[in-house]
């Protein structure tokens, strides 16, 4: 027992029952990853894209930044609780749902992109990564993002894109002929950059909602699935960002900010979770489901510290999407293990690289110059 419990992580005293379901969970994991590698790393159709093409692509846009997320490579620690409501337990039987449980998290809010460096800007996308800490050593792993539908719908799309997208070096934006050439062989991607740019850009982190993109499936305690996509929303009433955010000088104004709303006191979220019909499609995270879907408030998760990134806090985590407990399992959406595979490549790479320090500190104007 002692051997299982090294190798599985559990801690000392772990009843049997439990140690099993963490081997399952384990299990469960570790295959489904395998399949991702398989089929994103393309060592099942040679030829194909990679993981390691994929990532070679965001250094090929944004340069050579060691010891950095090669996209959301600018970005802060939160850490807070997520306390469930009960209403998760109708279609989900993961640890989080039960009425009153409250979870440890931890995570990250970042803006796109791989200048860790970089100004803040509004309109860069925001997300919100997060590691709930289930019991029996379970965990759950998201990233959701401050835009309501993703910008391609495969893999290959999505290096095209970021092809398309790479700025000019002589003006230092994409070239309007070829983001034209991509989106007029990517319709999808034209409607889904039209949804994009039409939500409102809000005062900061702490008032944005943050969409799940992907969808995954509930799996209840009876074994009934159903698809799914969530989102967090945010308990209080959300801003338009101003003009005068954006001119007041600061480089980190958008992290400056959410570090001084946690100092003053908690910043809360509720999950909401979107219930899919038959028709509503799971493969196609272009594509919005309609507004009259039935939605499910399934609890609130409370952020109540940031910390700038360092050794051994979320600087060091790999925010994989694959890793679900018990209880929530991936769709047929393609971009589901790419996304766990090209982040296993990041991370494989900057956990060897020598760390610099963030450009984001916990205080308005500190570390604005690194």
């Amino acid at each position: 027992m002692t051997l299982l419990n090294d190798l599985t992580g559990a801690p000392p005293g772990m009843s049997p029952r439990a140690l099993l379901l963490r081997l399952a969970a384990i299990g469960a994991v570790v295959g489904t990853t395998a399949g991702a590698f398989a089929a994103a790393g393309g060592w099942l159709s040679p030829g194909r894209l990679t993981p390691a093409r994929v990532v070679d692509r965001f250094e090929q846009v944004n340069g050579p930044h060691p010891g950095f997320r090669r996209n959301h490579a600018k970005g802060l620690c939160v850490a807070g609780t997520f306390t469930g409501n009960g209403a998760g337990l109708r279609l989900s039987r993961a640890g989080v749902f039960p009425a009153g449980r409250v979870t440890p998290v931890e995570g990250r809010v970042a803006l796109a992109g791989g200048q860790p460096y970089a100004a803040d800007a509004g309109a860069t996308v925001r997300s919100l990564a997060l590691r709930f800490r289930l019991p029996d050593g379970e965990e759950w792993r998201t990233g959701v993002n401050n835009i309501p539908v993703f910008p391609v719908r495969t893999p290959e799309d999505f290096y095209e894109q970021l092809r398309a997208a790479q700025p000019d070096p002589a003006t230092g934006k994409p070239d309007p002929e070829r983001l034209k050439a991509f989106f007029a062989a990517h319709p999808e991607s034209a409607k889904a950059a039209a949804l994009i740019k039409a939500r409102m850009v809000t005062s900061g982190f702490a008032d944005s909602t943050y969409w799940s993109l992907n969808a995954f499936r509930f799996v209840a305690a009876d074994g009934n699935t159903r698809a799914v996509r969530w989102a967090f929303v945010p308990d209080g009433i959300s801003a338009p960002e101003t003009a005068a955010q954006a001119a007041q000088g600061d480089k980190n104004y958008l992290f400056d900010a959410l570090a001084a709303q946690l100092r003053q006191g908690p910043q809360r979220w509720h999950l909401v979770v979107t219930l899919a019909q038959a028709e509503d499609p799971t493969a196609d995270a272009t594509r919005p489901w309609p507004a009259e879907r039935e939605a499910m408030d399934l609890g609130t998760l409370t952020l109540t510290e940031a910390t700038p990134e360092a050794a051994g806090n979320c600087r060091d985590i790999n925010f994989d999407p694959l890793v679900l407990p018990d209880g929530i399992a991936p769709s047929d959406d393609p971009l589901l293990s790419a996304r766990s595979a090209a982040y296993a490549q990041s991370f494989t790479r900057r956990a060897g690289e020598a760390k610099t320090p963030s450009a984001v500190t916990d205080g308005p104007h500190r570390g604005a110059g690194l």
